[in-house]
């Protein structure tokens, strides 16, 4: 809203002024008026245009009364000092150069100190005139300013003696120009900053610039007052945090370190007396309260040993401390070093002695983890209930910004030097450039701390005082938001806008904050030296030998071709691959870890979200590179649908979905294809998805044993579901009607058990009912076509491990029909049925198809699976059948110690010992009739079958047994049962099991004890 020049007569201004914003439109009238600054004329009560235009920009102030009212005592002070004059000439002022009027009343309405300090020298309103303001001062300038005003015209001494410029006293008279001349120069910045031409980084570099004036000038001070015997010497002012890094607030400690050398040929001792002398006098020129108040405490707390050391010490003595004594936080403080006053050629000699110290401090132990856990003590000490005001300190505050920007430097910049800058969004920036912080992170970051800053910054401005906490009187919110120019909309008040602009701006700082200062990759190059931080061949080709590269010419060309060029992508994997060569190593294979990951990354190209993956989320680079390295399984599975890799990014995505999300899936993936080919294809690639799933929560250690077991059935059956209605729909298509029939699909030996593993077939049985007044013929010959196509369609070629539909399970076997009807099984079973069928039939479980008619096969069968009684002449045969087995069926050469299905003590010895049993106990004991093996032991036990110590014995062996049959599949990628007995095979299945590395041997041995165990419980229970 603006004030109209000619409003109706009888308009009352103080309603006028309230709609402005005044908050006391009285007394603002008054202040307006002819007794104030006569912007009223009397005889109509409205103002002229020109008149309205300075009341306009008073409104338009954070705080419109305080503008008013500073700008009122200005006129008088300006009148007072002017001889013979009134307040009118500085109002008239106001009135013709609308940029003196913007700039003036904005310092007015957002600073209350610099308004005093106008009031004290009105003559200084001068300055926020067009001319003046027309260019921004250089550091040189701006010291030749103050040092003009403390009388040292020559450049600042780089010794102390006789020779060299010296203010012209050290009296109150001195020290209330420099602070004069300091706050002329900040009024000046301060109007540019309000009138938005200066980015809030070139605000905090010229503020860096006029505090290294400013010790400029009180270090001739300071030696104005050193006495004519004083040692001559060398002192060098080092500036440390904000202002070594040029990105200095309104207000703020300046952190520096003092550094001195004698004159050549002088005595040490004495000079170092010297330059004490002139550091504490410096110190007390800054912060003396004077008439004209003080400029800032000199912080030299960041020296060695703090306020318990020497305030001043040698080049020779920091480096000693350094070497020696310095901790983690003190090489973080020294990035920010930069010689800012004094004699610059020694503070540049102290800045390049401590910079290999510097850039060699993330190799010491636990360096992240100090780092990390500094940032958690700072956080911690903030009472809780100004946590969330802090705007420096806080969650989401600036020191989360700095504290990540500072990490990731000392981290990656000891090898790169492009990251050395010790201003934060300089080196934020340098790390997107390189490829460590991903280019939108580094946006986001970037434009949240610029806008912090700001809000510190106008917050500082208005009292100049040292404050991050944003105030809670609602007064003072009001005028901070609307400094920042935030006012009422119909979202709410400034504050309102101001607050939930804030706490977005903080959320994503500390979003990006916890993702990137606590990024485990961190860790994993931090603990590399600092030459293997960045590669190159000669070093890269030792690193891979002493990691265990069996091939490290091999890698080394993997290396070059993932590295090489000038691209983003190879900047990142520059980045990424000395910590995943660790990770690699860490492995049973690092050779084929890394060989598929090239391979991984040449499929993905330059897909924008995979290295930003592996370098932002927190455990995907290393869940990848040690699943590579260890499972030839999962590689196969990603170089076949590499996208999958987005999945190891996040903890959700590793876990199984579950059988009727899977199901409903396939379902909805196969009904969306006409060609039936690519349907169960589709169905296919979403196992081939799911599998990955499964194998990567194992290998990590995410999976039991049985939720894997219930996983695989789980992906094995909503495939086949899917399959079955794809070979339903084709049938049924080239029949060109509805069939005659309905069709169950029932699991069978591990299928039904919920006991897949990576390798196993899924063995069933198909059995069919026709529809009401279908002929048998016709239902059976549909039937037989549905799971021919069925099998067909599963069978075909595809980039998946197969899923192999066995149906050798039914009766009379291979020669007997593919399907049966309900009554052809219940009629094959009442007259047929051998005791090895009945045995089989404890898996029988229905997993596709129509679930009714699966239903009533359980009910058929159960009867024949838990039999009253089991005669002995079947029990007999069962142990018949299990020695023909073990005699026959064991491959030739085969070690019964370590065949994992066959063996000794292994799988099938388990199974037919709980299977028998079921089948002679079942009938009686209705917690054994179940599928599971685990499931039944469990029941065997409860009912006193088995002792606790047998059931133990066997569980443990049937699990190791089981688990290290998935193992050899996911290491090997291929089926087997034989465990491998020597080498990087052995080596690989035993840490898939979680055995560490060199400790395969470990492995066999536990392998055969309890398997030895095992056989001893099954000779007792089995055959006896």
């Amino acid at each position: 809203m603006t004030l109209a020049a000619d409003h109706p007569r009888g308009s009352a201004p103080a309603v006028q002024l309230a709609r402005l914003g005044f908050h006391d439109p009285a007394r603002a009238e008054r202040l307006l008026g002819q007794t104030g600054l006569s912007l009223w004329r009397a005889d109509t009560t409205a103002a002229t245009a020109d008149s309205a235009a300075v009341i306009d920009a008073l409104s338009a102030t954070a705080d419109p009364d305080l503008a008013l009212l500073a700008l009122s005592r200005l006129a008088e002070a300006s009148a007072a000092t002017s001889t013979g004059a009134s307040a009118v000439p500085l109002v008239d002022a106001l009135r013709r150069s609308p940029s003196l009027r913007q700039r003036l009343i904005d310092v007015l309405g957002a600073s209350t100190a610099l308004g005093e300090h106008l009031i004290r020298h009105p003559a200084d309103v001068d300055l926020l005139a067009d001319q003046p303001l027309a260019a921004r001062p250089t550091a040189v300038d701006l010291q030749r300013i103050l040092l003009r005003a403390v009388g040292a015209d020559a450049p600042a001494p780089p010794t102390t003696g006789t020779a060299g410029a010296r203010a012209r006293g050290t009296g109150s008279e001195v020290l209330d120009a420099l602070r004069t001349a300091y706050r002329r120069c900040l009024l000046q910045l301060a109007a540019r900053d309000l009138a938005g031409t200066m980015a809030v980084d070139d605000v905090a570099a010229e503020l860096a610039d006029l505090a290294g004036a400013a010790l400029t000038a009180a270090l001739a001070i300071a030696a104005a007052g050193l006495t004519a015997a004083a040692e001559p010497c060398r002192l060098a002012v080092v500036g440390m945090g904000k202002c070594g890094g040029r990105e200095l607030n309104y207000v703020s400690d300046v952190d520096v370190i003092f550094v001195a050398e004698p004159v050549s040929g002088g005595d040490e001792a004495a000079a170092l007396h010297s330059a004490t002398a002139l550091a504490a006098g410096l110190m007390r020129a800054c912060s003396t309260t004077t008439p004209e108040g003080a400029l800032w405490p000199v912080d030299a707390g960041l020296r060695p040993e703090g306020k318990s050391g020497p305030l001043v010490r040698t080049l020779a003595s920091h480096a000693a401390y350094y070497e020696r004594w310095a901790k983690t936080w003190e090489f973080q403080a020294l990035l920010k070093a930069r010689p800012v006053a004094g004699d610059l050629a020694l503070g540049r000699a102290f800045c390049a002695a401590v910079a290999p110290l510097v850039w060699t401090a993330g190799d010491r132990p636990n360096f992240v983890e100090d780092v990390q856990a500094m940032r958690r003590r700072v956080e911690s000490s903030l009472p809780a209930a100004a946590a969330d005001r802090e705007l420096k300190l806080g969650p989401g505050g600036l020191r989360d910004v700095e504290f990540a920007v500072q990490l990731l430097q000392l981290v990656h910049g000891r090898a790169d030097e492009e990251l050395r800058s010790p201003t934060t969004l300089v080196a934020l920036q340098a790390l997107a450039n390189g490829g460590y912080v991903g280019r939108e992170d580094a946006r986001k970051l970037a434009e949240s701390y610029r806008y912090l800053r700001q809000v510190e910054h106008r917050l500082q401005l208005q009292r100049l005082r040292r404050t991050h906490r944003l105030p809670t009187d609602p007064t003072a919110l009001r005028w901070l938001a609307r400094s920042l120019g935030y006012h009422p909309n119909p979202y709410g008040s400034a504050v309102d806008n101001f607050d939930y602009e804030r706490v977005r701006y903080a959320r994503v700082v500390r979003d990006l904050h916890q993702k990137l200062f606590y990024r485990p990759l961190l860790q994993a190059v931090a603990r590399l030296p600092a030459d293997d931080a960045r590669l190159t061949p000669a070093a890269a080709r030792l690193r891979l030998e002493a990691l265990g590269f069996a091939d490290p010419a091999g890698a080394l060309r993997h290396l070059e071709a993932l590295t090489s060029g000038v691209t983003r992508r190879a900047a990142i994997q520059r980045t990424l691959l000395p910590a995943m060569l660790e990770f690699f190593a860490d492995a049973a294979d690092p050779d084929a870890g890394l060989l598929a990951y090239r391979q991984v990354s040449d499929a993905l190209g330059s897909t924008p979200w995979y290295l930003r993956l592996l370098r932002d989320e927190p455990a995907a680079a290393e869940r990848l590179a040690w699943l590579l390295a260890s499972s030839r399984y999962v590689a196969d599975l990603l170089l076949r649908a590499p996208t999958a890799v987005a999945m190891l990014g996040s903890d959700a995505e590793l876990v199984p979905r579950r059988a009727d999300q899977l199901t409903a899936e396939v379902l909805a993936v196969v009904g969306r294809h006409d060609e039936w080919e690519e349907a169960v294809a589709a169905a296919r690639g979403a196992r081939r998805q799911e599998l990955l799933r499964i194998a990567g929560a194992d290998l990590l250690d995410r999976l039991d044993l049985r939720a894997v077991g219930c996983a695989l059935t789980d992906v094995a059956a909503a495939t086949i579901a899917g399959a079955l209605d794809t070979a339903t729909r084709k049938v049924a298509t080239e029949a060109r009607g509805e069939l005659p029939m309905r069709l169950a699909v029932i699991a069978m030996g591990r299928l039904g058990g919920g006991e897949q593993g990576y390798g196993s077939d899924a063995d069933v049985l198909f059995v069919h009912d026709p529809l009401d007044g279908a002929a048998d013929a016709d239902a059976a010959a549909a039937a037989k076509a549905v799971a021919e196509e069925l099998r067909r369609l599963l069978a075909l070629p595809a980039p998946d491990p197969p899923l192999l539909v066995d149906a050798d399970l039914r009766p009379e076997g291979r020669q007997g029909p593919l399907t049966r009807s309900l009554a052809s099984y219940a009629a094959y079973y009442d007259r047929w049925a051998s005791v090895w069928e009945s045995q089989a039939l404890l898996r029988a479980t229905p997993i596709a198809g129509d679930a009714d008619l699966g239903r009533r096969f359980v009910g058929l069968v159960d009867p024949l699976r838990y039999p009253v009684e089991l005669p002995a002449t079947a029990v007999s045969e069962i142990r018949r059948i299990k020695a023909r087995v073990e005699a026959e069926r064991l491959p030739r050469g085969a070690d019964p110690a370590t065949h994992t299905k066959l063996g000794r003590g292994g799988i099938a010895d388990v199974e037919w010992t709980v299977q028998l049993l079921q089948l002679r106990h079942a009938a009686g004991e209705p917690a054994l009739r179940t599928t599971s093996t685990l499931d039944a032991l469990a029941a065997a036990r409860d009912a006193g079958l088995l002792t606790v110590a047998d059931a133990d014995v066997l569980e443990g062996a049937w699990r190791l047994a089981a688990r290290a049959r998935n193992a050899m599949m996911l290491a090997r990628g291929r089926a087997t049962d034989s465990l491998p007995t020597v080498g990087r095979d052995l080596a690989g299945v035993a840490r898939a099991l979680g055995y560490p590395a060199g400790r395969q041997g470990e492995f066999l041995e536990d392998y055969r004890r309890a398997t030895r165990r095992a056989r001893a419980v099954v000779e007792r229970v089995f055959y006896t």
